[in-house]
């Protein structure tokens, strides 16, 4: 039998937004090789190492190619799709009838949040329950971002990114995007262009951590986790009394600004942040010899207590300074698939949405549930059922410990997804739909790219077994719970064109045609900046809010707690952090380390040795990681890297330590205890300490 060619397919990566175009060595059904794709418009052969995981990714020996179903005897088994979607569709509609659809929580799980026909039927299933708990990784992650759009700029689909063109001021503000390719902002080849933003001007760094980002950066300021709006603030202050205060749009709430910012001086945030007066000095002086300043921050901030504080700031900042919709600044996407710039955008009265049933107090945004709430909603009784479309929840929901508990108690718990993982055992059905290579596919999330453009990409690969189209799967158990669904969704995805004519739906109101992008795989339309649209907005809407209440509250709060420590040491804590070969929970097979990283004399203090094993912990649980001594971190500060599984940092989060604005819960600047866990016998064998 003749061995089958081996074809050059053309595609590009699904494992982040960055979307770097890729080509993949494909035999039969076999992926054998990925690497970046040379002819690339945009990316230009540049990929990372998750990106060339591609294939193996795909051919995991883990891969789940049958559905699975919960039996008697609480067992997973194979069985056939109509089994599993019978039984879903009937135990679904009896607990809406017995509990109503409120009963029912949908988390919008990053597996599916990259698959666009997969999406949209889960936003068709949310609607046809009405307004059900509704979670996504938005609580794990990011809410600032998004909350700022709404309070401050009055529409959420507001997302700033850097003007790389003609940037000569760039803060990073908890940001690796070396490692991480920035947050939201689509960012590929990031050593080329932080080079370039050097040699032109000027880039600073604020990172516990002298990241690789940090290397190259003109400064870095070391400051404390989740303190970073204090050094923000301060510069607030000082722009809004010695400029440069040039805001190109209309602003409102000066006065109620700058009297909640009174008497916070330069002593008081290098307090607060743990840094030099001069570092401050130096920082400012760099805004006023530019005028014009970028700021980007990343889950370094928008995981800690300081999140919403540091975010409103930056933002402030880059206000006050002129720099929104401004080269040399900042550039709002325009949107490609709904242009922002072809309506008048609506104006939001309040960026906030009702809490859940346990925690009222906790504000929403987007609709969004806290996803730490998640396990007090379901032992209360208020949901019964949970569809999770592809996410890790156990490694990224906090308080895994409070999760675990509360799963068993579901009477249904529906999960797509194409790996075994930690989650599965938890689950009573488990529905494999296509992965990123085995379907038709396009760059769903449009204002996260880096410029104007939408992608297209055929799939590489035939379904493995017996995988569908996941808007096939959620549109059938849909119709058998009796729910509606979308006239435009095809009765089959084995229809010859079903998949194309769902992906064709979307775009309907885009920039191109569907047609136009199969044809061309890559279409980028002219970005028009400044932005028109942005500033008659800002018009309309009477300016920029600078002052929401929620947030100077928060700060009054927060600031009251400062002044009152005073200079006082900080307890030891942990921040977050990124690897390179590992994103969020995947991609584990690539063997990045679960460590800790710690200065030389905060291990000299507690005993500690480089590659010895110790334990983390603090009220809510404990892990063990291997230390790796570094005098790249600051002192009082741990570095653990998140989304690992036998050292899960969710162990150390909790379900009570949540942002009142948003509901992101603590994962950086959290106090912690270490101690190593074994010390080295005569012998030269490790021995456990009385604590192991």
């Amino acid at each position: 039998m003749a061995e089958l060619p081996v074809e050059t397919k053309r595609t590009y990566c699904r494992i982040c937004i960055v979307h770097c175009g890729l080509t993949a060595e494909v035999q039969g059904e076999q992926i054998l090789k990925v690497k970046g794709d040379f002819d690339h418009p945009l990316t230009q052969g540049y990929t990372c190492p998750k990106g060339r995981a591609t294939g193996q990714v795909h051919h995991l020996p883990t891969a789940i190619t049958r559905p699975l179903m919960q039996g008697a005897d609480g067992a997973l088994a194979p069985v056939s799709w109509d089994e599993a979607l019978d039984d879903i569709g009937a135990k679904l509609r009896r607990i809406i009838d017995e509990h109503g659809p409120n009963s029912v929580g949908i988390y919008f799980g990053s597996g599916l949040g990259l698959d666009s026909s997969g999406y949209v039927l889960e936003e068709a299933f949310y609607k046809a329950l009405g307004t059900p708990p509704k979670f996504t990784p938005l609580t794990n992650d990011a809410t600032a971002k998004v909350m700022m759009a709404g309070a401050m700029g009055g529409f959420y689909g507001l997302n700033p990114k850097t003007d790389y063109n003609d940037v000569e001021m760039l803060l990073y503000v908890g940001t690796n995007p070396m490692v991480s390719h920035a947050h939201n902002t689509g960012m590929f080849n990031p050593a080329h262009f932080i080079r370039a933003a050097a040699a032109r001007g000027e880039v600073w760094t604020i990172d516990p951590v002298l990241t690789e980002t940090a290397k190259w950066s003109t400064r870095h300021i070391a400051a404390y986790p989740g303190k970073d709006y204090a050094i923000l603030a301060w510069l607030v202050r000082e722009i809004i009394d010695g400029g440069p205060l040039k805001p190109a749009q209309k602003i409102q709430g000066l006065g109620e600004l700058r009297a909640a910012l009174e008497g916070w001086d330069r002593a008081k945030a290098a307090a607060a942040a743990e840094v030099s007066e001069q570092e401050l000095d130096d920082l400012l002086a760099a805004i006023r010899r530019k005028g014009r300043v970028a700021v980007e921050t990343g889950t370094g901030i928008t995981m800690s207590a300081g999140a919403n504080l540091t975010q409103w700031f930056a933002w402030l900042i880059m206000i006050l300074t002129g720099s929104m919709n401004q080269k040399g600044g900042a550039w709002l996407h325009p949107g490609f698939i709904v242009p922002f710039d072809s309506f008048e955008l609506p104006v939001m009265e309040s960026a906030f949405t009702k809490g859940s049933n346990v925690r009222p107090d906790i504000l929403g945004v987007l609709d969004d549930w806290p996803c730490a709430v998640l396990p007090l909603e379901i032992e209360a009784g208020n949901i019964r059922a949970l569809f999770n479309f592809g996410g890790s929840m156990l490694r990224s929901f906090p308080d895994t410990n409070a999760l675990k508990a509360a799963l068993p108690k579901l009477a249904l718990h529906v999960n797509t997804e194409i790996v075994e993982n930690d989650l599965t055992p938890y689950c009573t059905h488990v529905l494999p739909t296509k992965d990123a290579v085995e379907r038709d596919e396009f760059t769903r999330w449009d204002t996260l790219a880096w410029n104007l453009s939408l992608q297209y990409t055929p799939a590489l690969v035939k379904p493995m077994g017996e995988r569908r189209s996941a808007w096939w799967v959620i549109s059938q158990f849909m119709k058998r719970a009796g729910l509606p669904v979308p006239d435009h969704v095809p009765d089959s995805d084995l229809e010859p064109g079903a998949d194309e004519r769902m992906l064709a739906q979307q775009l309907q109101t885009a920039r191109c045609s569907f047609e136009e992008l199969k044809a061309q795989r890559y279409v980028e339309r002219p970005l028009e900046f400044p932005a028109p649209w942005v500033d008659a907005h800002f018009e309309r809407m009477g300016g920029w809010r600078l002052a929401p209440a929620e947030l100077v509250g928060q700060w009054a709060q927060m600031r009251a707690a400062d002044e009152a420590w005073g200079a006082a040491p900080k307890p030891l804590c942990y921040t977050s952090r990124r690897q390179r070969k590992k994103f969020n929970a995947q991609l584990s097979f690539l063997g990045e380390p679960a460590d800790i990283l710690l200065h030389p004399d905060d291990a000299a203090a507690y005993g500690i040795r480089d590659g010895q094993k110790v334990r983390v912990r603090n009220k809510n649980g404990a892990i063990v990681l291997v230390a790796r001594v570094d005098a790249q971190i600051r002192r009082g500060v741990c570095s653990i890297p998140h989304g690992h599984e036998t050292a899960n940092v969710n162990f150390l989060t909790s379900t009570d330590d949540i942002q009142p604005w948003g509901g992101m819960a603590f994962y950086s600047g959290v106090p912690i205890e270490i101690e190593p866990v074994a010390t080295q016998g005569a012998d030269g064998d490790e021995v456990l300490t009385a604590a192991e």
